[in-house]
């Protein structure tokens, strides 16, 4: 055991793109044997049609949001977390989300990261505008 506690080790929201290997690199330590890493990317197409690109808009507050969530998680389950949102436009390829999850064996990590991604995307108040190939866009949760 070590004497580091369980902590949000990151919790960002920026227009610059993201780094997957930062994001795991700051839950990563040697009494950890599984870090999960999940990267959402933006695919090119939704409910049928072709996208060409996405559009992510935030509102003020939404880092604190993201960061209470991310506290939560460690201070539940006792295990260090990181997580970077995008915001700005996105082409097809562009990482939009990256959450990273360490522990000491693989089961908890993967479901604890699972529980993350479910929560920041119902919770952090961030809207994705999808642009379509034929000229037209729709937002995408806008609501919720």
């Amino acid at each position: 055991m070590t004497d580091l506690q369980p902590a949000v080790r990151l919790a960002t929201i920026s227009d610059r793109p993201l780094s997957p290997e930062a994001v795991e690199q700051a839950v990563t330590g040697p009494e950890y044997g599984a870090v999960v890493v999940f990267t959402g990317k933006v695919r090119n197409h939704d409910g049928g049609q072709s996208v060409s690109s996405l559009e992510y808009s935030a509102h003020p507050d939404a880092e604190k949001f993201l960061h209470r969530i991310c506290a939560e998680i460690a201070t539940s389950t006792g295990l260090p977390v990181a997580a970077a949102h995008r915001i700005g436009a996105l082409g097809i390829g562009d990482a939009a989300i990256v959450v990273a999850v360490a522990s000491a064996h693989r089961a908890e990590a993967f479901t604890t990261c699972a529980d993350l991604v479910d929560r920041i995307k119902h919770e952090v108040p961030i809207w994705k505008r999808q642009l379509f190939a034929d000229g037209l866009s729709e937002w995408v949760n806008a609501c919720g």
